[in-house]
């Protein structure tokens, strides 16, 4: 699995390899914004996970998940923060994350 350095450089990385969907939690399920589609924890696979750090802030840290559907049809990422500050989300799609982290 490739390293980043930062949140950015691997965004941009992994656009260039296709992942271009932008995923949102949506408790129960991952979304598409822009197609409006979105997959049960079920649909998709964590094909790699990175870890980001905030630098001054804690605040800032962060995990990406790249996903891909598992007909592979959607390629994208999932940026959430973790903590305090990450999003509700059902007990089957934590467990799904947790295995990744």
């Amino acid at each position: 699995m490739k390293e980043y350095d930062n949140l950015l450089d691997a965004l941009s990385d992994l656009k260039s390899r296709g992942y271009t969907t932008d995923f949102n939690i949506a408790f129960d399920s991952i979304a598409c914004s822009q197609s409006g589609k979105a997959l049960s924890p079920a649909q998709f696979e964590i094909v790699e996970h990175h870890r980001f750090e905030g630098d001054t802030d804690p605040d800032n840290s962060s995990v990406l998940y790249v996903i891909q559907s598992k007909e592979g049809s959607m390629k994208g990422v999932l940026v959430n923060a973790y903590g305090v500050y990450s999003d509700a989300m059902s007990d089957e799609m934590i467990q799904k994350l947790k295995m990744h982290e």
